[in-house]
C-alpha cells in the first residue's frame, strides 16, 4: 500500500485523542512521550488531508492544559510524599538531582518555570505536580499553564506542519523514505530546541551551585 493511501485511512478521531490524550497523562506527571506524538500528528496533518493541523493543536493543548491542571491538584493534595512516591516509580525522571533542579527553577522564576518548562521534557512533566506540592498560587498557575500551553502546542504543530508541508513539495512520490526524512527533519528540528534549553538550565544550575559556596569559602 502506498504511505499516501495508509496515511488517509488513519481516522482523524483517533489522532486527536491519542494527542490529547498523551499529552495530557503526561502533563499530570505520568512519563510519556507527549512531544513525540504532537510531533508525529502535526507531520500527519502535512501529509494527510483529512487531519486538520489546528485540530491537532488544539487538542495538544487542551491536553496540556487540563493534564496540568490535574497534575496541580494532585501535587497539592499529595505533597512531598507523592514526589518520594514517584521518584520510587520513575527513578529516572523523579530522582532527587531532578527534583532539586526543578524546585530552585520553580523559586528562582515562579510561574515563568511552568511557562517555558513546557518546552523543557523533564521539567513538564514536572510542573503541575510540583507546582501544587509548592503551593503554588492556583491563579498565577493556571495563567502560565493556559499561555505555556497554547504557544507550546501551537508553535510545534505549526512549525513541524510547516517543515512536513514544504518536504512534501520536493517529494513528487511520497514514500517511506520521504516520511523517514519528514520525521528526521521535524524531531532534529525539536532535539536542537530540548539541548539548548538543558544546557541553559544545566548553565544556570551550575551558577546557583557557585553562588551558594561562596559564602562557605569566604567563611573558611
Amino acid at each position: 500500500m502506498h504511505v499516501q493511501d495508509w496515511l488517509d485511512s488513519v481516522p482523524a478521531a483517533l489522532v486527536y485523542l491519542l494527542v490529547a490524550l498523551v499529552i495530557g497523562v503526561e502533563s499530570l506527571g505520568i512519563p510519556l512521550p507527549g512531544e513525540i506524538v504532537l510531533v508525529s500528528a502535526a507531520l500527519l496533518s502535512s501529509q494527510s488531508g483529512h487531519i486538520n493541523p489546528v485540530m491537532v493543536g488544539a487538542c495538544a493543548t487542551v491536553g496540556a492544559i487540563v493534564g496540568d491542571s490535574i497534575g496541580y491538584a494532585i501535587g497539592r493534595r499529595g505533597g512531598r510524599p507523592l514526589l518520594a512516591w514517584l521518584g520510587a516509580k520513575f527513578p529516572r525522571h523523579f530522582s532527587e538531582s531532578h527534583v532539586a533542579m526543578a524546585e530552585r527553577s520553580f523559586q528562582k522564576w515562579g510561574m515563568w518555570a511552568v511557562f517555558f518548562g513546557r518546552f523543557i521534557a523533564f521539567l513538564r512533566i514536572f510542573a503541575g505536580p510540583l507546582a501544587g506540592v509548592l503551593h503554588m498560587p492556583y491563579w498565577k498557575f493556571l495563567i502560565a499553564n493556559v499561555l505555556g500551553g497554547i504557544v507550546w502546542a501551537g508553535g510545534t504543530t505549526a512549525v513541524i506542519y510547516y517543515v512536513g508541508s514544504s518536504a512534501e513539495k520536493y517529494l513528487k512520490n511520497f514514500s517511506y523514505a520521504g516520511l523517514a526524512l519528514a520525521v528526521l527533519i521535524g524531531v532534529g528540528s525539536m532535539l536542537v530546541v530540548r539541548n539548548r534549553a538543558k544546557k541553559a538550565q544545566a548553565e544556570h544550575a551550575a551558577a546557583a551551585a557557585a553562588a551558594a559556596a561562596e559564602p562557605v569559602s569566604a567563611a573558611d
